[in-house]
């Protein structure tokens, strides 16, 4: 709903409670009139304008710039039919006009429709009127028309910084949902294709010969791949090589195959329902990994489940990257009444400080989206506690409730 749209149902509110005013105070007056006859003509009209455009002043849309300044003209016609229908002592004495405060709601129309310049033009249009029906500026006509005109001007720019506020929070929405989209994305690179391409350069500089150029572009590859994850779009020239693979597939010599959708990080139940996240964690266990369960299942909603086992493998990725492939690590898993705790610890070397974060600005994303940033969609935390020469320890948190609510985001997004 627009941040407006309040104003527009109080708007709607006022025309009827400042109608039953100006009844009132035509039935109160009806004997001073010098020709009665007329005011009741004009509240019939008035009564009749106000219940026939109800809905027009409910919302943005169906308040039409032709619709206001219809109103508006209803409400200067009785301003200025008042002198005819009434005495002019009475109007020396500062007796109400036909429409008394029922203008007032034609004038916030023009100030919530357009703003404060529209508001300012219809209160300038209402106060010559009053002067005309006075015949001169009366202090209190002076007093009551500046209250208008402030009100409506007030009210008008309220209503453009609600606007601009609307659209600066619908973009802001926008760029966080777009950010958390690319990270989600550059996980999944991260988990998969990064992993791949070093392994490939690495393998590719140890046999040598041809491989060892596969392993060089291979590495070029990781870094450019790198680079848009971290910082966005990167641009390269094409090799002739890949211009001509290209042209041989039948597309034209500047086509890129779009990339694959990455694959589900784990197994889901087939109703979608529950998992148990040992399912997901216990094929990590090997010779180099010890796993200990609680006895009972640990169940999850399978999309927490398959992002929590995600980030637990890619905490495992990096031991075996930066321990060396002769380290020992340990999962356990912990079922807490409020919470689900998987703590990854292994015998490597440790981190030394700082290495974290100028590994991140490097463009080295594992532990910045492929751990935190996962864990940090479902609502939880990723803590690591390193000492060198004493290993690491990573430990990951999921409360029970964040992980039901970041559920039913991600159905809601689908």
């Amino acid at each position: 709903m627009s941040v407006e749209q309040p104003l527009w149902q109080a708007l709607t509110a006022y025309r009827v409670l400042t109608l039953l005013y100006a009844l009132g105070l035509c039935v109160y007056s009806f004997e001073d009139y010098d020709h009665p006859i007329g005011a009741v003509v004009y509240m019939a009209v008035l009564t009749l304008w106000t219940a026939l455009t109800f809905r027009m002043v409910a919302s943005a849309e169906r308040c039409t710039r032709r619709f206001l300044v219809g109103d508006l003209g209803i409400a200067v016609t009785g301003i200025l039919l008042t002198p005819l229908v009434d005495s002019h002592d009475r109007i020396a004495e500062g007796t109400p006009t036909l429409p008394s405060i029922w203008t007032m709601g034609a004038v916030l129309g023009f100030a919530i429709k357009g703003g404060w310049r529209w508001g300012a033009s219809a209160s300038t249009v209402v106060c010559a009127a009053n002067v005309i029906e006075r015949g001169a500026f009366a202090q209190d006509t002076l007093h009551m028309l500046s209250l208008v005109w402030v009100a409506s001007v007030g009210i008008g720019y309220v209503v453009e910084v609600a606007r601009a506020s609307e659209r600066t929070l619908a973009r802001a929405l926008r760029i966080e949902a777009a950010t958390r989209e690319r990270e989600r994305l550059a996980r999944d690179i991260h988990d998969s294709v990064l992993q791949v391409l070093a392994m490939v350069q690495r393998r590719g500089a140890a046999i040598g010969g041809e491989a060892a150029e596969l392993g060089r572009m291979a590495g070029e590859q990781e870094i450019a791949l790198r680079t848009l994850v971290s910082t966005g779009l990167v641009t390269r020239p094409r090799t002739g090589d890949e211009t001509e693979a290209v042209a041989d597939r039948g597309g034209p010599p500047d086509a890129v195959d779009p990339p694959a959708p990455p694959c589900p990080p784990g197994p889901e139940s087939s109703d979608g329902g529950p998992c148990d996240l040992r399912a997901l964690l216990a094929p990590h266990a090997g010779s180099r990994v010890t796993f200990s369960e609680p006895g009972a299942p640990v169940l999850l909603p399978a999309g927490v489940a398959g992002e929590l086992a995600a980030a637990v493998g890619a905490a495992l990725d990096n031991v075996r990257v930066h321990a060396g492939e002769d380290a020992h690590a340990w999962i356990l898993l912990e079922d807490e009444p409020d919470a689900v705790m998987v703590t990854v610890r292994d015998d490597g070397p440790g981190i030394p400080e700082g290495r974290l974060a100028d590994a991140e600005a490097e463009g080295r994303l594992g532990v910045a989206l492929s751990i935190r940033g996962r864990l940090r969609d479902l609502g939880g935390t990723a803590e690591w506690i390193s000492a060198p020469e004493q290993g690491t320890e990573v430990e990951l948190t999921v409360p029970k409730a964040s992980a039901k609510k970041a559920e039913q985001k991600g159905e809601a997004a689908r």
